[in-house]
């Protein structure tokens, strides 16, 4: 599709990458460019400049750019203010930000939503965007949320109203734990296979019975290579269970009767499923990447 038939570019800059779709007047998307210069290699001086490269041949014709994500953030382009919860999601473009832009572009950026209540304190920016999408792909959805990932989000969603949430390290902990603690002794070499499925059901079972004993389990990644020869593998199945078990086991309060929306990578949120399905509760898989343009045509419309 041509460049004049774009209407607006959405974009999700986040940690480690950068996203940009282009939105032509149906809604549809026309284009779609991807880059590695998240926010997490920039300078701020550096944002104008990867913008513009990554629409080259389009930025000429548009000039309306929404973005979502770390951009955002307090060390990103330019912060963009919380929204405090609880939220109303559909009001996010109100509270956009416009940094400085050298050139046709006039980029917006959203700001996250944060949660101040004393001794629960919590962040996000991006996930909010998800969210508002999920209520535009399911309308009339109120419940619980769950966003597996580096750090976890655990919503309460009621509409577009975002009433309640908390973070989970779960994804940080796992690769912290596999790269830089003496378990990484035990997650050498391959670590798929079939043992990597009996591992995960074993730390999972552990996870889900018994999250406050989290720190003490761990060890057993460690001590079952050592004394039961357990494999790589094995070893590292285990971890992602545990981790992934006590996250859900710990915040089991949250779930009630209704389908939990989970929204991820497929592979990721596969994983979750299994751990849910094991307490009875039914979920749903929605793909990040369709959440995230929902959320941001959701907003640009809010």
């Amino acid at each position: 599709m041509l460049a004049g038939q774009v209407e607006w570019v959405a974009v999700d800059w986040g940690t480690s990458n950068l996203r940009a779709w282009g939105i032509d007047s149906e809604g549809d998307v026309a284009f779609a460019r991807s880059s590695p210069d998240g926010m997490g290699r920039l300078s701020r001086e550096q944002y104008p400049d990867v913008l513009t490269a990554l629409l080259s041949g389009v930025a000429d014709e548009v000039s309306d750019v929404l973005i979502c994500g770390m951009a955002g953030a307090r060390q990103g382009w330019m912060e963009a203010p919380y929204l405090d919860a609880p939220a109303e999601l559909g009001r996010l473009a109100a509270g956009a930000v416009t940094p400085e832009m050298p050139g046709p572009l006039d980029p917006r950026i959203l700001p996250g939503v944060c949660l101040r209540d004393v001794g629960a304190e919590d962040v996000m920016r991006g996930e909010e965007t998800q969210l508002l999408g999920l209520s535009a792909m399911i309308p009339g959805f109120s419940g619980l949320v769950v966003m597996p990932g580096t750090h976890s989000k655990w919503a309460l969603l009621d509409g577009t109203r975002l009433t309640r949430f908390s973070s989970a390290m779960t994804g940080e902990v796992f690769e912290l734990l596999r790269t830089h603690s003496v378990l990484r002794h035990s997650l050498g070499g391959e670590l798929e296979g079939e043992d990597r499925d009996l591992g995960f059901d074993a730390g999972l079972d552990q996870g889900l019975e018994h999250p406050e004993r989290l720190t003490a389990t761990l060890f057993k990644v460690r001590a079952g290579s050592l004394l039961s020869g357990r494999s790589a593998p094995w070893c590292a199945g285990f971890l992602s269970g545990l981790l992934i078990g006590a996250e859900i086991g710990g915040q089991r309060d949250w779930i009630g009767n209704a389908e939990i929306p989970l929204i991820g990578s497929v592979g990721l949120c596969g994983l979750y499923q299994i751990a849910f399905n094991r307490l009875g509760a039914l979920t749903r898989v929605v793909d990040a990447t369709d959440a995230t343009l929902a959320g941001l045509k959701a907003a640009r419309q809010g």
